[in-house]
């Protein structure tokens, strides 16, 4: 018959490590070393980015599908060119008239340029119009087991991206864009500023490739998901409405509204219009922080707060938008556009009105009886930014 021999106590130490490995049932386990704040912000972090990749894939997809869909009916159909523009203008109408803006004549006409510019990117998922494979697509979500083997678009890159990526000609700077863009994590202005600069052709000339993509991709600040779901155009896909708000920062807010207020209690004739006024310029979109319409003027008048120096390129933005507002909403009647511009940079504040050329005679002689003067409008600027520096200090 053996002997039982008594079972030694655990040391402290080990008794200590065991609790840790090995947590009783409803007890919880020993916090990881990261913090929990970095926790969840990665988790949620996370979560945006492929809330982001699937509002980007989905869009992306669908334009492209429009595109394919357009090129095969009017390949089938009457050839002349006539025929197509006047397809072209019935389907805009109809799906302006069910979906909203987004589907105009020029957004038509982008959607079959782009099927045409990646026509060799087939999808291998079943036809998603009236049929029960819809359901089964299961287009990148944010993650490479859902991602099918032959992924047509990058998930990070939004519509706006690939409008800019399929105006370049070359098929394999095309390719090098999209790529570097995802890589990179560029807006869709500093993407257009790397075409326009041709990056693509630089870095085929330089000796330090791999130094080049290192030195660019540090710069590059990396995608905003927040900046990516308010654009006006993933706005439009989804059918939700455009805030004005959403481009706006808190601090121009409340300068805003003061300002929109300060003008309309003038009397001086100020109607007010539009705010955060959407300006389409080809595929550009332009935004003008104030529209007012003074009926004693019979004019337009536009105002662009810039928080910052002002510079000369701010004065030919305002004199681009101030063409651009005549081409689309001036009518007959109308006295020219004028422009303001307010600037503010730490505690100096100016306002400077623009015009046109060939307006400023008028300008001069009657514009200036009904106006607010610079230094009025430059004053009422300071003191509004003080009175919000004065109530976020207390």
């Amino acid at each position: 018959m053996k002997k039982k021999t008594a079972k030694k106590s655990p040391t402290p130490q080990k008794a200590a490590a065991k609790s840790k490995s090995h947590p009783k049932a409803g007890q919880l386990s020993v916090t990881p070393a990261i913090p929990l704040f970095d926790r969840v912000a990665t988790i949620l972090d996370a979560a945006r980015s492929s809330v982001v990749k699937a509002v980007n894939s989905r869009m992306v997809l669908a334009y492209w599908l429009i595109g394919r869909e357009i090129v095969q009916d009017l390949q089938g159909g009457d050839e002349r060119a006539e025929y197509g523009k006047r397809i072209l203008l019935e389907l805009s109408k109809n799906l302006l008239a069910r979906y909203g803006e987004g589907y105009s004549l020029p957004n038509i006409r982008q959607f079959r340029q782009f099927y045409q510019v990646y026509a060799d990117r087939e999808i291998s998922i079943g036809h998603p119009l009236g049929s029960e494979s819809a359901a089964d697509i299961r287009y990148p979500l944010g993650s490479e087991s859902e991602t099918p083997v032959k992924a047509p678009f990058h998930p990070q890159l939004s519509w706006s991206h690939y409008r800019a990526i399929m105006r370049v000609e070359k098929p394999h700077a095309r390719e090098f864009y999209e790529s570097e863009c995802a890589a990179s994590g560029w807006t869709k202005r500093e993407l257009e500023r790397q075409i326009h600069s041709l990056y693509h052709e630089r870095l085929l000339l330089s000796t330090d490739k791999q130094g080049m993509i290192r030195e660019q991709r540090a710069a590059s600040p990396g995608f905003d998901p927040a900046a990516i779901l308010k654009s006006s155009t993933v706005l439009e896909f989804l059918g939700l409405p455009d805030s004005p708000r959403l481009h706006e920062s808190r601090l121009e807010q409340a300068i805003m509204d003061n300002l929109q207020t300060f003008l309309l209690e003038l009397g001086r004739g100020f109607s007010f219009v539009a705010r955060q006024r959407r300006l389409l310029f080809g595929d550009e979109e332009f935004y003008v922080d104030l529209v007012f319409y003074n009926y004693l003027l019979k004019c337009f008048v536009l105002i662009d707060l810039k928080m910052g120096k002002l510079t000369h390129q701010d004065i030919g933005q305002m004199d681009g938008y101030v063409r651009m507002y005549e081409d689309l909403y001036k009518v007959a009647g109308d006295n020219p556009t004028i422009g303001l511009i307010l600037c503010t940079e730490k505690s100096q504040t100016i306002a400077r009105y623009s015009v046109l050329q060939e307006s400023r005679q008028l300008f001069a002689s009657k514009y200036r009886l009904h106006l607010p003067t610079e230094e009025e409008l430059a004053a009422e600027l300071k003191r509004e930014v003080l009175a919000i520096q004065q109530g976020r200090a207390e």
